[in-house]
C-alpha cells in the first residue's frame, strides 16, 4: 500500500467520529512500520484523545521508526489534551504524512514545524480537499469567521414545501427523515425560523438510534442548540422546541423578548434580524456546522444574504397543485438574473430524491 492507501485508511478511522466529535474536528490517525498498520486511532469527542495519541496507546509493539498518517495536521499546542505532535516525536514516529494543514490560527504550521524541528519527515497536504470534506465547518470557521452553513429544504415534485394552510407533514418518506437526523446530529447547532415554529411545533432534536448505532448513546446525550430566529418575539415556552434546554429564542434589538434567556442581535435596515452578524456570533460560540431548517422566507433571507454553503432538498413524488413555495426570493426580470446552482450529489433515499447543491 502506499501513502494514499494508508491516509484512506484514516479517513475512514476519522469518520468515526463524524457525530460525536464536535466541537473539535474530526481526526483519524494509522500509524505503519514496514508496510503494516500497527496501531490506528480517531477522535471519539472533545476532552478525549485526540487520533494521534489515541494510535499511540492502541499500539500493542513499538512505534519507534514508524510512519503516521494523519487527516489533519499534528496539534502543536496543549489545550484540554497534550500536544499530539510533542507526543509523536517523544514516541519516536520518524514520518508524518498529513492531509491538510490545520486552519486554526493557533496550529496553522506550527505542528509540522515542530516535527521537522525534532528531524521527522513531514508530507504536509497530501489530500487538503478530502480533509476539508471531512471537516468544512473546521475550515470555514477559521478561514472565514464564519460556519459552514447547511440549508435543508423538503418539497413535492412540483415544488411545493406545505399546504396553503400550512401543513406539510409529512412530504417526504420515513427514510428521508432519519437522513435528516444524521443532517442534524453532525451539526454545531441548529436554527428555524419563529413561522416553523408558530405553524409545524418541531421538536427539532436528534432522536434516532438509527444515526448510528454504535456511538447511538453518546449522540442522544448530547441535546444540540436549536436558535429560533424570531424578530417579533412572537414564541413562548410552551412549544415544543423549547422543552430543550438548550434552545434559544433570538430576537432583533428594539424588541421585547417573550423569553427570560434570550439572544438579543443587532436588526437590520428592516428591523429584522441581522443575519450576517447572527452567523459570525454562533462562529465566534465555536459552532462549525449549522443546519437551518425553516420555511420558505428565513430559507429566501439566508440564500440572498449568501449565508448557504450547501443546499440540501428533498423532492417527494407527490403533487400538491398549489402550496407555499420551497422559498421565497427577490424577483428577477432577465434569465441573466437567474441564481445558478451546482449539483454535487443526487441519490435516492427511500422514496425520495435528494439533491445536494452548491454554489
Amino acid at each position: 500500500m502506499d501513502d494514499r492507501q494508508f491516509l484512506a485508511k484514516a479517513f475512514a478511522l476519522a469518520r468515526k467520529g463524524l457525530y460525536t466529535a464536535d466541537p473539535n474536528p474530526r481526526v483519524g490517525c494509522v500509524l505503519v512500520r514496514d508496510g503494516r498498520v500497527i496501531a490506528e486511532g480517531y477522535h471519539r469527542q472533545a476532552g478525549e484523545l485526540h487520533a494521534e495519541a489515541s494510535a499511540l496507546v492502541n499500539a500493542t509493539e513499538s512505534v519507534e521508526g514508524a510512519t503516521a498518517y494523519v487527516t489533519l495536521e499534528p496539534c502543536s499546542y496543549e489545550g484540554r489534551t497534550p500536544a499530539c505532535a510533542k507526543a509523536l516525536i517523544n514516541a519516536g514516529i520518524c514520518r508524518v504524512v498529513a492531509a491538510a494543514e490545520d486552519p486554526h490560527p493557533k496550529n496553522r504550521g506550527a505542528g509540522f514545524d515542530l516535527l521537522e524541528s525534532a528531524g521527522i519527515e513531514v508530507v504536509r497536504s497530501l489530500d487538503p480537499l478530502s480533509a476539508e470534506a471531512l471537516n468544512p465547518g473546521h475550515v470555514k470557521n477559521h478561514r472565514d469567521g464564519l460556519p459552514f452553513t447547511r440549508l435543508k429544504l423538503a418539497a413535492t415534485i412540483d415544488g411545493f414545501t406545505a399546504l396553503p394552510n400550512g401543513a406539510s407533514q409529512w412530504i417526504t418518506s420515513p427514510a428521508a427523515r432519519l437522513d435528516v437526523q444524521r443532517l442534524r446530529a453532525r451539526s454545531s447547532a441548529i436554527v428555524t425560523g419563529a413561522n416553523t415554529v408558530l405553524v409545524d411545533d418541531p421538536a427539532l432534536t436528534v432522536r434516532d438510534p438509527a444515526i448510528d448505532p454504535v456511538a447511538s448513546d453518546l449522540i442522544l446525550a448530547r441535546p444540540k442548540p436549536v436558535y429560533v430566529l424570531d424578530s417579533n418575539a412572537r414564541t413562548t415556552s410552551s412549544h415544543q422546541v423549547f422543552q430543550n434546554p438548550r434552545a434559544v429564542q433570538v430576537c432583533a434589538a428594539g424588541t421585547k423578548p417573550s423569553h427570560s434567556e434570550a439572544l438579543v442581535i443587532p436588526a437590520d435596515q428592516k428591523g429584522r434580524i441581522d443575519l450576517t452578524h447572527f452567523f459570525r456570533s454562533l462562529a465566534q460560540s465555536g459552532a462549525l456546522e449549522v443546519l437551518v431548517e425553516c420555511g420558505p422566507v428565513l430559507a429566501g433571507a439566508v440564500m440572498e444574504a449568501g449565508l448557504v454553503d450547501e443546499l440540501i432538498v428533498y423532492l417527494a413524488p407527490k403533487f400538491m397543485g398549489q402550496g407555499l413555495p420551497l422559498l421565497q426570493l427577490p424577483e428577477v426580470a432577465k434569465m441573466s438574473e437567474v441564481r445558478s446552482w451546482r449539483i454535487a450529489e443526487s441519490r435516492r433515499v427511500g422514496e425520495d430524491l435528494k439533491l445536494t447543491l452548491k454554489p
